[in-house]
């Protein structure tokens, strides 16, 4: 990653063999190597790793997917007769000149979400329509089947929660701070504090 050309300019950074179709990037946003990405939106600062596959997915800011994440993957017709794309890609095999459009479209509204500053782990796999809550995290290998709750940290096959980052006053306490939305000046002057514990940081930052 050239972190020097990254950090010197708001415009995404795409490195090469990536392939997006449909997809908006928001400022600081990076992607990695073969990387294919449809139908979805990176927020600002989220980046992710080499080989990911990102599709009809709506992911927050500041949010970091390590590599070969595969995320909102489309399903097959399991209640067809046959799963193979020519049921519902019939011009591409000769068998029609329409696609099934009422099912292409309907996978494509099975939108996942990626709360601000979740953590994907490598290799993981998000099911479509899941989603994963604020500043979860998702373990390698992981296979997300159900909805994840914000700071939730979640291992396995399926994905189960085997603990929370932070206890429930505090997770209120870093939702009601919502410093994902503070402007780039903000989080530049108060970068030192990003490094305190979460007692510190919250005492500075919450009003309530």
């Amino acid at each position: 990653m050239q972190t020097k050309e990254l950090h010197l300019t708001e415009k995404p950074y795409i490195h090469d063999n990536v392939e997006l179709k449909n997809t908006q990037l928001g400022a600081f946003t990076e992607i990695g190597l073969y990387n294919f990405i449809e139908n979805a939106t990176l927020d600002d600062y989220s980046y992710t790793g080499q080989f990911c596959f990102i599709q009809n997915s709506k992911i927050g800011k500041f949010v970091n997917i390590a590599a070969k994440t595969r995320i909102g993957p489309t399903d097959h017709p399991y209640k067809r007769p046959s799963l193979h794309h020519f049921t519902y890609r019939k011009a591409m095999y000769g068998f029609g000149d329409r696609d099934d459009e009422q099912y292409l479209g309907e996978r494509e509204s099975r939108t996942t979400y990626i709360g601000h500053d979740a953590w994907i782990g490598h290799g993981a796999i998000i099911q479509p329509g899941i989603s994963i809550g604020i500043g979860a995290i998702v373990g390698s290998g992981a296979v997300v089947t159900k909805d994840v709750p914000p700071y939730a940290i979640v291992v396995g096959v399926p994905a189960k929660v085997i603990k929370y980052r932070f206890s429930d006053d505090e997770i209120e306490a870093l939702r009601r701070i919502s410093w994902w939305d503070w402007s780039f000046e903000t989080i530049k002057n108060r970068i030192d504090d990003f490094q305190l514990n979460i007692a510190e940081f919250i005492k500075l930052y919450d009003e309530r």
